[in-house]
């Protein structure tokens, strides 16, 4: 039954999502799933069939006083649990575990040093958010977030001024993508995750975020000193030329002059910017 619904409906948009599941016969999904934000809903072989958090069956009044045990074991060991459930009636759970990449702890740790203050969005239960929190060095974890609620924590951790960057991957965080003051869609992401971004990652490392804000300053800097040098060299020129001591030719040098101190600058270090530019023309 679930991997009927992960076959026919992959929870990308909800807060879990499950592994590639192998069908050991032809279960027949008579309507599309139901996707909730926490768990899926759908008939399938003519059962209703509902599988996601605890707190999702919960509310679809399913009873898991038998599973409790077993579910707090299993969270207490820092997994997220998703219930199956059929016909109003809890059939076993299933154990996700978050594989925190390798990279992960040292892009947090330089993103501290820089001056950033990570904070951990998930939905996953509080033990597991604060597991993966640990290993990774974040201090301040928001867990148990159902989708629609993390533009709402954007919004606050905005309120004082703070400048906010998202980064995301999955339909549930286009919200909080475009609210945040600079969105940034991982690799691998959902077309409306990349579309509601202000910024895409090509590779799917935590590291490329540093790389994206290095690439950002440095660009920044560059159009700072070529607004500068446009009025150093416009605010001195205009004047001078207006005089009508400056014969033509000469005004017609620094004006290229001009071009090319701010071209010379927007290169930089890296000369075969220009002939990449010039291999492109007509292209």
């Amino acid at each position: 039954m679930v991997a009927a619904l992960r076959r026919n409906g992959p929870a990308t948009g909800s807060g879990w999502r499950l592994p590639p599941l192998h069908l050991g016969h032809a279960d027949h999904l008579v309507d599309e799933p139901v996707h909730t934000g926490s768990g899926v809903r759908a008939t399938v072989d003519g059962r209703e069939v509902l599988v996601g958090q605890p707190g999702f069956l919960t509310d679809s009044s399913v009873e898991l006083s038998r599973l409790t045990a077993r579910i707090d074991q299993l969270e207490s060991a820092g997994h997220t649990v998703i219930v199956v459930a059929a016909d109003g009636t809890a059939r076993g759970v299933i154990a996700l575990g978050d594989e925190v990449r390798p990279d992960a702890a040292d892009a947090v740790a330089a993103m501290r040093r820089a001056g950033m203050d990570p904070v951990l969005v998930t939905g996953d239960n509080r033990r597991t958010a604060d597991r993966v929190a640990e290993q990774l060095g974040i201090t301040q974890v928001r867990a148990g977030v159902r989708p629609e609620n993390k533009a709402q924590i954007v919004r606050e951790l905005q309120a004082d001024g703070t400048r906010i960057a998202m980064v995301g991957d999955g339909i549930n965080d286009a919200p909080a993508l475009m609210q945040a003051d600079v969105g940034i869609a991982a690799g691998g992401g959902t077309d409306i995750a990349v579309e509601s971004a202000d910024i895409v990652l090509l590779r799917d490392e935590v590291t490329a975020v540093l790389d994206a804000r290095d690439i950002s300053a440095r660009s920044y800097r560059r159009t700072r000193g070529n607004v500068a040098l446009a009025f150093t060299f416009n605010g001195i020129g205009v004047p001078v030329a207006t005089t009508g001591l400056v014969y033509p030719v000469w005004a017609m040098i620094a004006m290229a002059a001009s071009v090319t101190a701010i071209f010379i600058n927007s290169i930089g270090t890296r000369p075969s910017l220009l002939f990449q530019a010039i291999s492109s023309v007509g292209r």
